[in-house]
């Protein structure tokens, strides 16, 4: 179960490596940095239940067992490779962009 949950962290907070770069307010993510894609865009939104634009440790956490919690289909605590399967958080690649 260990190896399951950290290897989904792992991939969400890959994907969350260019949360750091996003736009000052007035700017489109786009035009501060073109490497912010809409996906990570829409995964800060999902995230900042405070709406300030980053994501706190505890917003991560939170939204990191909220989605451990849905894939468990059979609610045992464990993650199986079947229902690790479900995980929509893709890591990215150098050079390339993630996908869903």
């Amino acid at each position: 179960m260990k190896r399951n949950l950290v290897a989904a962290a792992l991939m969400a907070a890959v994907s969350l490596a260019a949360l750091h770069q996003l736009a000052p307010a007035g700017e489109s993510a786009k035009t501060a940095n073109p490497r912010v894609d809409e996906a990570t865009i829409a995964l800060l939104r999902l995230m900042d239940t405070d709406k300030n634009g980053k994501v706190s440790k505890k917003e991560f956490m939170d939204f990191m067992e909220a989605e451990f919690d849905r894939l468990d289909k059979d609610k045992n605590g464990e993650l199986d490779p079947a229902e690790l399967a479900g995980l929509r958080i893709a890591p990215r690649h150098p050079g390339g962009s993630g996908s869903k």
